[in-house]
């Protein structure tokens, strides 16, 4: 039988002999006076159920005891508390919100143990829930979608190759977090990795933002200044909206894209330059060479290899990964939160939605949630969803089946294993008509 820990913090000794009562024969008791040596113990084992006891509480321990808390969000906690303690409405508020139960002193050894045990099984079952063994997806992105898979598939190919990368998709897909993926799994993942947001930077001082300048260059240049393009010597640049890069500069681009070598403004003397290009965009770059706004040639020096990162409503099931994801990691970094979860409203408002702002919308919307809920769990009014009719998305006949039939594909050749005879077997079609379903629907084996 698995030994589940249990943790007791006594600061005062109030527990003494009645301990070894309340815990089980596969229950492990590690009994400390500080939370300095209650972090170590925890840094050792995985304690499913923690006891404090607070008989007196100085501001600085329900401190300690609140990071300790919001560290530990597999740990259930049960507080043993003195009735002068209770007389605190923050101190009451405080058990209520951090607290999976709580005791008065002095303790009746029975009845802790039975909140003990509960506490284990609600560990348990919290820790089953999030088993590491159930990966969530790669290269530290989010997503176990049909689509997600394919994506990541692509961008493993494009690891290793140290080429140019076009990175399209909507804006909040999450562009930088592949360009960074792209950076940390390549061999440059020790040199720099270098962002320019071109849509964020007034014309006017893009160009030594990215090409740098010698002192007395200019009025105002008092000292000399390492451009951006310079910084990444070694490792990745990462140029997002890269069709918001002026005209001038697209050509300047191209130069340093051509010869491998940058020059500061007011030098005369080149510098040697190394360094892989990512670039992201949401606007059709395409669009933009025949509007005259983006030079073609820049276009194919970029697009020697392009990613398409899928917008949020196109990837299924991510919606509610994510959505955990991100209320998991901003709870665990904000003390005092409720939030465990989402009500089932909730989760069906999220399903239903659109997200035009994709990732970066569902991450401010579960973030006010957190804020704004006075409950356990994030209802469709916490995220904001109550001011305005959730509006069905219009697909054509011709659009939904072709999503149904990509599924049916892809999911038939991930069961077997990218065999087409087995999967053309498994759909009774032949290999020759699975062959052209996998070209119509741009499924990568």
């Amino acid at each position: 039988m698995k030994t589940r820990h249990v943790l007791a913090i006594d600061p005062h000794g109030h527990l003494g002999s009645p301990l070894p009562q309340v815990t089980a024969d596969d229950q492990a008791l590690h009994c400390v006076e500080s939370v300095a040596a209650a972090r170590k113990v925890l840094s050792k084992n995985h304690c499913s159920v923690g006891l404090v006891v607070f008989d007196s509480c100085p501001p600085t321990f329900q401190e300690d005891i609140e990071q300790l808390i919001a560290a530990t969000p597999m740990t259930e906690w049960i507080g043993i508390v003195s009735p002068q303690a209770f007389e605190s409405k923050q101190f009451q508020a405080f058990i209520l919100n951090a607290f999976h139960d709580y005791h008065t002193l002095p303790i009746e050894p029975q009845r802790l143990a039975m909140s003990i045990g509960h506490a284990c099984g609600k560990a348990r079952l919290r820790l089953s829930l999030t088993d590491p063994g159930n990966t969530s997806g790669r290269f530290g992105i989010c997503g176990t979608s049909p689509i997600m898979t394919s994506f990541f598939r692509q961008l493993e190919k494009v690891l290793a190759a140290d080429l140019p990368v076009l990175i399209c998709g909507e804006s909040g897909t999450g562009k930088e977090l592949v360009a960074r993926a792209i950076h940390d799994h390549s061999a440059r993942s020790d040199k720099p990795f270098v962002v320019v947001n071109c849509g964020a930077i007034p014309s006017t001082l893009i160009q030594t933002e990215l090409f740098g300048h010698e002192q007395g260059a200019f009025t105002g240049a008092v000292k000399t200044k390492i451009g951006s393009i310079e910084a990444a010597n070694g490792g990745v640049l990462f140029l997002d909206e890269i069709g918001d890069l002026p005209m001038d500069l697209q050509g300047n681009l191209l130069r340093v894209l051509q010869e491998h070598k940058i020059t500061r403004l007011g030098a005369t003397q080149s510098i040697p330059i190394d360094f892989r290009l990512v670039a992201a965009t949401h606007v059709d770059l395409q669009e933009a060479i025949r509007a005259k706004s983006f030079r073609e040639d820049l276009y194919y020096r970029l697009n020697v290899i392009q990613l398409q990162l899928p917008p949020l409503r196109e990837r299924g099931g991510d919606i509610c990964l994510l959505a955990e994801t991100v209320l998991k990691n901003f709870t665990s970094a904000t003390r005092k939160c409720r939030a465990l979860g989402f009500s089932s409203d909730a989760i069906r408002a999220m399903t239903a939605y659109h997200w035009p702002g994709n990732v970066r919308e569902l991450i401010n919307r579960v973030h006010r949630g957190v804020i704004m809920s006075d409950g356990k769990l994030l209802s469709a009014s916490d995220l904001g969803f109550e001011t305005f009719a959730l509006e069905p998305q219009t697909v054509t006949l011709e659009k939904a089946r072709a999503s149904f039939e990509r599924d049916i594909v892809e999911t038939s050749l991930r069961a077997n294993g990218n065999n087409v005879t087995k999967t053309a077997r498994q759909l009774g079609v032949s290999r020759v008509t699975l062959y052209r379903a996998i070209s119509k629907l741009n499924i990568e084996l």
